[in-house]
């Protein structure tokens, strides 16, 4: 049931760890500081930054699942130092190639390696771990829905065990379906979550991967990015699409959301693929992400529509940046403030981008007000092929 327009959007603010700098580059601490002084709330903590913490700690970085006493307590440290920032861990990510596992020794051990994640989700005082749709499209894996639910909900349970065992807050898993996954649309992967049938399940909400698939396509050789030709076209499909995720999802099954915009780039640039199993939109993913509405970085993708359609559920969590791009990847003491700062930027022009939005899922003469608007914002932009 979606919730009054607009919204109030107390929701807090959060940031990736690699949304501030990649971990080659830059050490953890400075970039968390810079994201406290430009007010965020929240932290994602990726893998790859919390490996390269402990390296910081003289601890090996591949064993950052081990739940050894130096372990635990650099894990600690952690979570003390993001708090003394004034800022939280909201989750731990990410878990791939996890469900849909057929061969029950390699299924099992899978399974295991979730559980390795809980004690240190208790060091870092966070409660949700991210679980990413499987990507491996090999024999040994299958998207069936019972046997992801089945997998989904066994998962739950021994997170759900773990927290009943030392008595602490329930442990919850996130899914999130990936653009070049096979459970790659919102809908796929809230159909998994609702079949597992656990309440410590719940759906993760990535306005990219999103968007992606129901709206973009940046190897279309017309150059416009999108899978349709008209902007009308585009916009009309992923406004029915997001209508039916405010009728369909309940806000507190939305564990988290995500949000990310994107440029628009050359198709030439793009292709030809270096490796034949390298997902197709993968590189488009790691190095031409942005901020929420940077059109002066090139961005021109309808984030706030996404947005929109899940506050519009009710979802009282963070909205939270997962921004690739190879600037991150530069070095320079300077990198962190910058993507820092332009990051909150972004978040207020979507959130006041938001709130202004007409409220597309309660009626047609909405929906068309709504993508008025939209296209009036875009078509602003007035890009084309000839000035990427």
């Amino acid at each position: 049931m979606s919730t009054s327009w607009p919204p109030s959007c107390a929701n807090e603010l959060g940031i990736a760890t690699l949304s501030l700098g990649n971990w080659r580059e830059h050490r953890l601490e400075p970039r968390l500081k810079a994201a406290a002084k430009d007010g965020y709330q929240w932290i994602d903590l990726f893998d790859e930054c919390w490996a390269a913490y402990l390296e910081e700690h003289d601890l090996p970085g591949d064993q950052l699942w081990e739940a050894t006493p130096e372990n635990l307590q650099v894990a600690r440290k952690l979570g003390d130092l993001v708090k003394s920032l004034g800022m939280r861990i909201a989750c731990t990510q990410p878990l791939r190639a996890i469900e849909g596992i057929k061969d029950p020794v390699e299924r099992r051990a899978s399974l295991d390696l979730v559980a390795k994640r809980f004690p240190f989700m208790r060091a870092f005082d966070t409660d949700l771990v991210f679980m990413c749709a499987n990507i491996r499209t090999d024999a040994g894996v299958t998207s069936d829905l019972k046997t992801v639910a089945r997998d989904l909900a066994e998962i739950s349970d021994m997170a759900a065990a773990y927290a009943k065992a030392d008595g602490g807050p329930m442990l919850r898993i996130g899914y999130e379906g990936l653009s070049w996954a096979t459970r790659n649309t919102w809908s796929a992967s809230w159909e998994a979550v609702r079949f597992a049938n656990r309440p410590n399940v719940g759906l993760i909400v990535d306005a990219f991967n999103i968007l992606a698939v129901e709206f973009a396509d940046p190897y279309n050789p017309e150059g416009h990015g999108r899978i349709y030709s008209t902007l009308e076209e585009s916009i009309q499909v992923l406004t029915d699409s997001m209508a039916a995720l405010v009728a369909t999802v309940p806000g507190d099954r939305i564990f988290f959301f995500q949000c990310g915009d994107a440029e628009l780039v050359n198709p030439a640039n793009l292709l030809p693929l270096s490796d034949p199993n390298t997902p197709a939109l993968l590189p488009w993913s790691r190095n031409h992400r942005l901020y929420p509405l940077e059109q002066s970085h090139g961005s021109y993708l309808p984030v706030e529509v996404v947005g929109a359609a899940v506050l519009a559920t009710g979802y009282k969590g963070p909205v939270s940046l997962e921004v690739f791009n190879a600037s991150l990847n530069k070095p320079g003491n300077d990198v962190p403030a910058i993507h820092s700062a332009r990051g909150m930027k972004g978040l207020r022009k979507l959130i006041d981008s938001i709130k202004c939005l007409p409220p597309f899922w309660k009626g047609q003469a909405y929906a068309q007000q709504a993508m008025t608007q939209v296209m009036e914002r875009l078509g602003s932009q007035k890009q084309s092929l000839e000035k990427l």
